[in-house]
Protein backbone atom coordinates (compact mmCIF):
# COMPACT_ATOMS: atom_id res chain seq x y z
CA UNK A 1 0.00 0.00 0.00
CA UNK A 2 1.27 3.03 -0.67
CA UNK A 3 2.00 6.13 1.96
CA UNK A 4 0.56 8.69 0.23
CA UNK A 5 -2.39 8.95 -2.49
CA UNK A 6 -3.22 11.12 -4.73
CA UNK A 7 -6.69 12.03 -3.48
CA UNK A 8 -7.07 13.37 -0.14
CA UNK A 9 -10.51 13.05 1.79
CA UNK A 10 -11.04 16.18 3.60
CA UNK A 11 -11.22 15.79 7.39
CA UNK A 12 -14.70 15.60 9.50
CA UNK A 13 -14.01 18.77 11.29
CA UNK A 14 -13.52 20.41 7.07
CA UNK A 15 -16.66 18.63 6.47
CA UNK A 16 -18.65 20.08 9.48
CA UNK A 17 -17.31 23.60 8.97
CA UNK A 18 -18.12 23.54 5.15
CA UNK A 19 -21.65 22.43 5.99
CA UNK A 20 -22.04 25.01 8.47
CA UNK A 21 -21.01 27.65 6.36
CA UNK A 22 -23.40 26.19 3.82
CA UNK A 23 -26.36 26.40 5.75
CA UNK A 24 -25.57 30.09 6.80
CA UNK A 25 -25.50 31.48 3.42
CA UNK A 26 -28.63 29.15 2.43
CA UNK A 27 -30.82 31.14 0.14
CA UNK A 28 -34.69 30.45 0.25
CA UNK A 29 -36.03 28.14 -1.85
CA UNK A 30 -32.60 26.15 -1.80
CA UNK A 31 -32.63 22.71 -2.05
CA UNK A 32 -30.92 20.70 0.17
CA UNK A 33 -28.91 18.89 -2.73
CA UNK A 34 -27.69 22.50 -3.92
CA UNK A 35 -26.66 23.23 -0.11
CA UNK A 36 -25.01 19.79 -0.23
CA UNK A 37 -22.86 20.92 -3.31
CA UNK A 38 -22.26 23.98 -2.16
CA UNK A 39 -21.16 22.16 0.89
CA UNK A 40 -18.47 19.81 -1.21
CA UNK A 41 -17.22 23.04 -3.12
CA UNK A 42 -16.18 24.72 0.43
CA UNK A 43 -14.78 21.46 1.51
CA UNK A 44 -12.36 21.65 -1.63
CA UNK A 45 -12.06 25.25 -0.57
CA UNK A 46 -10.79 24.55 2.80
CA UNK A 47 -8.47 21.52 1.78
CA UNK A 48 -6.96 23.74 -0.77
CA UNK A 49 -5.93 26.33 1.48
CA UNK A 50 -4.81 23.55 3.97
CA UNK A 51 -2.37 21.95 1.41
CA UNK A 52 -1.00 25.89 0.44
CA UNK A 53 -0.61 26.65 3.96
CA UNK A 54 1.36 23.51 4.45
CA UNK A 55 2.89 24.15 1.23
CA UNK A 56 4.26 27.79 2.18
CA UNK A 57 5.31 26.24 5.52
CA UNK A 58 7.80 23.36 4.27
CA UNK A 59 9.05 26.30 1.72
CA UNK A 60 9.99 28.73 4.66
CA UNK A 61 11.11 25.39 6.81
CA UNK A 62 13.54 24.64 4.14
CA UNK A 63 14.90 28.08 3.38
CA UNK A 64 15.12 28.67 7.05
CA UNK A 65 17.65 25.28 7.28
CA UNK A 66 19.50 26.36 4.17
CA UNK A 67 20.55 29.70 5.80
CA UNK A 68 21.32 27.59 9.05
CA UNK A 69 23.33 25.60 7.65
CA UNK A 70 25.07 27.91 5.07
CA UNK A 71 25.61 30.22 8.52
CA UNK A 72 26.98 26.99 10.29
CA UNK A 73 28.08 29.17 13.33
CA UNK A 74 27.27 28.04 16.95
CA UNK A 75 25.37 30.81 18.54
CA UNK A 76 27.02 32.42 20.88
CA UNK A 77 25.27 32.33 24.80
CA UNK A 78 23.77 35.59 25.62
CA UNK A 79 25.42 37.80 28.08
CA UNK A 80 24.38 37.19 31.76
CA UNK A 81 22.67 40.24 33.65
CA UNK A 82 25.57 39.83 36.19
CA UNK A 83 28.37 40.10 34.26
CA UNK A 84 29.02 44.32 33.35
CA UNK A 85 30.40 45.83 30.53
CA UNK A 86 34.16 47.66 31.19
CA UNK A 87 33.02 51.37 32.27
CA UNK A 88 32.72 53.82 29.26
CA UNK A 89 33.90 57.38 31.20
CA UNK A 90 37.01 55.94 34.08
CA UNK A 91 37.78 60.24 34.56
CA UNK A 92 34.20 60.34 36.06
CA UNK A 93 35.46 58.03 39.08
CA UNK A 94 38.15 60.79 39.61
CA UNK A 95 36.42 64.03 39.13
CA UNK A 96 33.30 62.87 41.30
CA UNK A 97 36.44 62.19 44.18
CA UNK A 98 38.49 65.29 43.29
CA UNK A 99 34.87 66.97 44.16
CA UNK A 100 34.24 65.48 47.13
CA UNK A 101 37.39 66.06 48.77
CA UNK A 102 37.09 70.09 46.92
CA UNK A 103 33.75 69.94 48.91
CA UNK A 104 35.19 69.07 52.25
CA UNK A 105 37.99 71.30 52.00
CA UNK A 106 35.75 74.11 51.43
CA UNK A 107 33.41 73.04 54.42
CA UNK A 108 36.18 73.37 56.96
CA UNK A 109 37.53 76.50 55.44
CA UNK A 110 34.17 78.25 55.66
CA UNK A 111 33.87 76.76 59.11
CA UNK A 112 37.30 78.03 60.85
Amino acid sequence: MPKYSGTRTPSQETKDEAARIARGTQKPGQTKEQTKLIAQGIEKGIDLYKKQQKAKARELDRKLKSLARQQNLPEEPTPRAEQTPAPKRPWLPWLLLALSWLGIAGYFALNQ
